[in-house]
């Protein structure tokens, strides 16, 4: 496959698309879609608080990190393809799709999920800024694997698609409260037969408190109002209390979207810890049915899938 590179800002930050090399899926029937979507964490394992426990003592699993991340990314084609823990994916969305990283064994991510699963892609790197080191954070936050200040890889989000990807775009959200990790977004169209749906792909900061987290999803829901088609959100929205998960359902609602899941729906969990990360939310179409994929233990999130009616 060969990748159409489109300059943004600067060479750090890209957009990477990539079209399968074979006829797109193309159903003038069509009227379901199965979206899902998957903080991967680089494929590296569900392990993030037990790992980070032993990186303070000089240990960093896995051990063999790029046949470990290769294993995991074959586990995640099985899961989005095979029908068992969730319904074959049409679309999928990533975060935390490190690209040739030390921490995903130099491995990207995005690319090798999309090429198993026979998907066109679309990546874009977060833009790491290179010599700024992580601040103390929360203590729940601190025990994430850093991307090396020197290491030239980048991590970043992905839309993987069964159909062709049109009007891509990226979305840088603010932020302030973790200067060393750019939070973005990123939306593409795909087209149903006559009609057009437009995708937004999110992974918001765990950093802030609620307002500084609405303050990113607003800036996606703008770009959203901009094109008036109907629309999915979808991603990571890092909604780690009850609080910021009844206040972020009730943003989206008032903006006209919303969602099949309950408030507090498991999506991630650590050291015993469960918490409602992960969302789809729907405007103009509706959600049919919906599920959160386990066990799967390629990350510390678990994937989440709903069947959006096209024709409703």
């Amino acid at each position: 496959m060969a990748a159409t590179t489109i300059p943004f800002l600067d060479d750090a930050a890209k957009i990477e698309l990539v079209e399968a090399p074979f006829p797109p899926y193309r159903d003038s029937q069509l009227s379901t879609l199965i979206v899902a979507s998957y903080n991967i964490r680089y494929a590296v394992g569900r392990f993030l608080i037990s790992s980070g426990l032993l990186r303070k003592i000089g240990l960093n699993p896995p051990l063999g990190r790029s046949a470990a991340v290769a294993r995991n990314i074959a586990i995640a084609t099985a899961a989005f393809s095979e029908g068992r823990l969730l319904p074959r994916a049409d679309i999928v969305a990533l975060q935390e799709a490190d690209k040739e990283t030390a921490r995903a064994g130099g491995l990207h991510v995005a690319r090798e999920l999309a090429t198993k699963l026979k998907m066109s892609w679309v990546h874009m790197p977060a833009g790491i800024p290179r010599g700024v080191a992580p601040r103390k954070r929360q203590w729940w936050l601190d025990f994430e694997e850093q991307i090396g200040l020197n290491d030239a890889g980048d991590t970043g989000i992905a839309l993987l698609s069964r159909l062709p990807l049109e009007d891509v775009t990226r979305i840088d959200l603010p932020w302030h409260d973790c200067l060393w990790r750019p939070r973005l977004a990123q939306a593409a169209t795909i087209s149903i037969g006559p009609d057009k749906l437009r995708i937004f792909n999110a992974h918001i900061d765990p950093h802030p408190k609620a307002d500084g987290q609405l303050r990113q999803l607003e800036a996606i829901m703008d770009q959203a109002d901009q094109s008036g088609l109907p629309t999915i959100v979808m991603g990571d929205f890092n909604t780690l209390s009850d609080k910021k998960c009844v206040e972020t359902r009730r943003f989206l609602e008032a903006r006209g979207y919303m969602t099949s899941m309950p408030t507090g729906t498991a999506t991630w969990r650590g050291a015993g810890l469960r918490y409602h990360a992960d969302w789809i939310f729907v405007r103009g179409v509706q959600i049919k049915k919906w599920g959160v994929a386990r066990p799967l233990n390629v990350s510390d999130h678990w994937p989440i899938w709903a069947e959006v009616s096209i024709a409703d």
